[in-house]
């Protein structure tokens, strides 16, 4: 442990305060916390932590709503030394055992209307709503005045998505996150006078990592919500409450969905990003054309990069709407093959990060680590098309890619053919298990009123060549998302096999 350097996420807030004391760091419903309050929050909330008898290096779980408790507590355990691991509020049964379990969290900070679900022998301690309450005890608790972490102490354990096998957890050093947050702050064009709502859920590291950490840093005051509900953020945009919004592409496409998309006033709202989950470009060009003013930049990144890896600015989108931009600050990346070798530019592989921003590997997962760092990059499973100018195009997941009578098929380029056809709310395509062509091509669609599956498979074979076209489509009323918005294509797959 080097002490003094200050290289910590705690860190990031400390210096803000005593930079802008006064300034709101955070809004939540009714109440309001100065850069000063925050950080005396989270002094505090960390003894109350450490006097539960936790001791530095333990794992936390963090099963809660967004809400500024939330936020404090993650400070908290940064600030004294233990692991902060967020769980999905989501989770039940199995799946929230596992996480918890896998983690070895010694305590699991929970709002009480989830504590319920939680296995009966885990500790818990409620995060807010009752008397003896993390948020509850910060009035008469002292500040904490112990050593401060040191750089490649971990912090977290960010889990990853899961969308393909059980989620593995990242391992998140502060040394990771500060650079991801310097990287977040120079590709987005963060301000201190911005005014950002954050609306995702707070245990996603897009939300936590990309927006509001980075605005921390910068002293700028944020809004945090319960949820994305629309209403809720149009009224702030027309209010002139907030100029700054971050959506994964499904918010997105529910906002533009809206009846009064077109007649709100969101002329107010200055930068939109979008990413989790890549976003159809039919879908952009609709958002583009509402709003002409409003600059729009693509993030893109997964959970064992901080999550940011790549950004496409507001003035790179013309001519390469389907990019994912260029690599940010702190990362290198490269498209490889098989082999591990470059492969040219315009051909798909998959691309291998360098960076400071990752992480050391998976909680106690020697296998899934070795198989996914080797020979001094991170593999990442994500197939992709680098051109002449370095901008980066995901073609698809590896895992993902569709094998057609032995020519494979990039999902995304069906999806997007798709969202051409006003029929289609929303869609995915899979590769479902088939005699004659190894894997079929099947268009999973959320429909929008009424509308044929030949009519569908028509219409893409208008736009792409016939092999690449659905030979079967299937309708349902909604796609499995995981959280942070991403299509659990697994869950598509099992479901529909042999149909």
């Amino acid at each position: 442990m080097t002490p003094g350097h200050g290289s910590t996420v705690d860190g990031v807030l400390r210096r803000s305060a005593r930079r802008t004391p006064a300034r709101v760091a955070v809004e939540y419903r009714d109440r309001s916390w100065t850069y000063e309050e925050l950080d005396t929050a989270v002094s505090r909330a960390a003894s109350v932590l450490l006097g539960e008898g936790l001791s530095p290096g333990d794992r936390v779980g963090a099963y809660g709503h967004n809400s500024d408790a939330y936020l404090i507590a993650f400070l908290a355990c940064a600030r004294a030394g233990l692991v902060h691991v967020p769980v999905n509020q989501n989770l039940t049964g199995d799946d929230l055992a596992y996480l918890v379990g896998q983690s070895g969290s010694t305590l699991v900070l929970a709002d009480p209307d989830l504590a319920a679900r939680l296995p009966g022998e885990t500790r818990a301690l409620p995060l807010r709503d009752a008397g003896d309450s993390l948020l509850a005890r910060l009035a008469s608790a002292p500040a904490y005045d112990g050593p401060e972490p040191g750089a490649e102490d971990l912090v977290q354990l960010l889990y990853t998505s899961g969308t393909t096998a059980l989620p593995k957890g990242a391992m998140m050093t502060h040394r990771a996150l500060v650079h991801e947050y310097l990287s977040a702050i120079t590709a987005l064009d963060l301000g201190a006078g911005d005014r950002p709502v954050h609306a995702l859920p707070l245990y996603h590291s897009a939300q936590t990592h990309v927006f509001l950490l980075p605005y921390l840093a910068l002293g700028a005051t944020n809004i945090i919500l319960d949820a994305p509900d629309g209403d809720r953020l149009l009224d702030l945009i027309e209010a002139g409450r907030v100029d700054s919004l971050f959506a994964p592409p499904t918010v997105w496409i529910g906002l533009a969905n809206r009846a009064d998309f077109a007649t709100r006033d969101l002329d107010g709202l200055r930068k939109a990003y979008y990413g989790a989950s890549i976003m159809p470009v039919p879908v952009l060009e609709r958002l583009r054309a509402r709003l002409p003013h409003l600059a729009f930049y693509n993030c893109f990144g997964q959970s064992e990069i901080g999550p940011l890896a790549t950004v496409l600015g507001p003035d790179e989108h013309e001519g390469r709407m389907d990019s994912c931009g260029r690599p940010v600050l702190f990362v290198d990346a490269r498209v490889v093959d098989e082999d591990g070798k470059d492969v040219p530019d315009g051909t798909p592989g998959e691309v291998v990060y360098r960076s400071p921003q990752l992480c050391d590997g998976y909680w106690d997962k020697p296998e899934e680590t070795e198989a996914a760092f080797r020979d001094g990059w991170f593999h990442s499973g994500d197939l992709a098309v680098r051109d002449a100018d370095g901008y980066y195009t995901i073609v698809d997941r590896v895992k993902d890619v569709i094998n057609s009578g032995g020519v494979l098929v990039a999902s995304r380029q069906v999806e997007d053919a798709l969202y051409t056809h006003d029929a289609v709310a929303e869609a995915a395509v899979i590769g479902l298990p088939d005699e004659r062509w190894i894997e079929a091509v099947t268009a999973v669609v959320v429909p929008r009123g009424e509308v044929a599956e030949d009519e569908l498979i028509a219409h893409v074979r208008e736009r792409l060549t016939a092999f690449k076209a659905p030979k079967r489509v299937r309708f349902v009323d909604a796609l499995p998302r995981n959280a942070s918005g991403k299509i659990l294509k697994r869950e598509l797959r099992e479901r529909f096999a042999g149909s």
